[in-house]
């Protein structure tokens, strides 16, 4: 069996393991299909407004931030985010049984049209939303906007969060394209939230704010919130012992943004990183913090493989291991000295779950 086929479909609830089974990738990207899923669910995506959120990194943060924001304010929040770390259910916000449910709500529609994974996923998101009647839906986009399978919102607010360089081959070779195709799903009447100023000339026929997760909450409240909330989502910063951080950045602003708040002291790093991604200029930022680096690989099937990995880490590191086993690459970055940074994907992240 390949090992980039989840191990443990196996193990999960039938709808939840014939959900794990699916593709995640489009032969071809398109929205028809989701369209017509969502003509055969009754339109769910039309029983509530929704704020979506785009961008490079940080999307599901914002997305569980802007919904904690909402939630004390009294409103009742769907939050939709991806992907997903400690289980299947974190990107429906809900346990494993309510995730099994929403699943098994979408999936003869979704068979019979022939869904991918991500679509099947939006779809069930947006049904669940429906039948829970909630007052507002927090979305996160997959990959980019234009195509994507949670284009179909019509959102009331959307909030770019940055703009980086990712999946070039799909959304376009410079930010500005990229940008482009994120800010595609602004419908008329939406308020824009950037928190990149340099992309309000790509919405002229837009309100355009300046900030974050606070400031989009605020542009659908239509008033300003007081105090913070504190939120924290499985592997972004997660201390999993004294000597073990646990953050999936996954591109080379990310893992600028995580070694800003990176503690002064000795790391080795242990990662595994997407075809899709600019590997090199991970590893080149790695390597400013990192002595040692232990390359692994995810169950994704676009995970470079360890030795792959291992062998362009070279260049940046005074040692390098490789070892496809997540679980034996961690336990053998912490024989090493320093404490251990594990990063690069939430894939790998979501298989050291699984795998202890």
């Amino acid at each position: 069996m390949d090992r980039h086929v989840n191990m443990s479909v196996v193990e999960l609830p039938p709808h939840t393991a014939w959900v794990a089974s699916l593709s995640p990738w489009p032969e071809e990207f398109g929205l028809a299909r989701m369209h017509a899923l969502l003509e055969e669910l009754g339109h769910p995506e039309r029983a509530f407004p929704a704020i979506h959120v785009v961008g490079t990194k940080g999307k599901s943060t914002a997305t569980r931030t802007i919904a904690a924001y909402l939630g004390r304010e009294g409103l009742e929040v769907g939050a939709y985010t991806s992907p997903h770390v400690s289980g299947w259910h974190e990107r429906l916000d809900s346990d494993a049984g309510g995730f099994e449910s929403a699943v098994a709500r979408v999936r003869p529609a979704a068979e019979r049209l022939g869904a991918t994974q991500f679509e099947a996923l939006t779809a069930a998101a947006l049904a669940e939303f429906a039948a829970r009647g909630v007052d507002v839906a927090v979305v996160e986009a997959g990959l980019g906007g234009r195509l994507d399978a949670t284009n179909v919102i019509g959102a009331r607010v959307v909030h770019l969060t940055n703009v980086g360089l990712e999946h070039t081959g799909v959304l376009g070779e410079t930010r500005e394209a990229i940008a482009r195709e994120k800010l595609a799903v602004v419908v008329p009447g939406a308020v824009v939230v950037l928190g990149e100023p340099e992309w309000a000339y790509l919405v002229p026929d837009s309100e355009v704010r300046v900030g974050g997760a606070r400031e989009a909450a605020e542009a659908f409240l239509g008033r300003e919130i007081v105090g913070d909330v504190d939120v924290r989502l499985p592997g972004r910063l997660e201390w999993r012992s004294d000597d073990e951080l646990r953050d999936g950045a996954h591109t080379p602003e990310a893992v600028d943004w995580l070694l800003e708040r990176l503690p002064d002291g000795e790391w080795v790093a242990v990662a595994s990183i997407l075809r899709d991604k600019d590997a090199d200029g991970m590893l080149e930022r790695l390597a400013r913090v990192a002595w040692a680096f232990v390359a692994t690989e995810s169950t994704s099937e676009r995970s470079i493989s360890a030795t792959e990995l291992a062998g362009r880490a070279r260049r940046y590191f005074s040692l390098v291991v490789a070892d496809d086993d997540p679980v034996t690459a961690l336990r053998t970055a912490h024989e090493l000295d320093g404490r251990v940074l594990v990063t690069g994907s939430l894939y790998l992240l979501a298989d050291l779950d699984k795998g202890g």
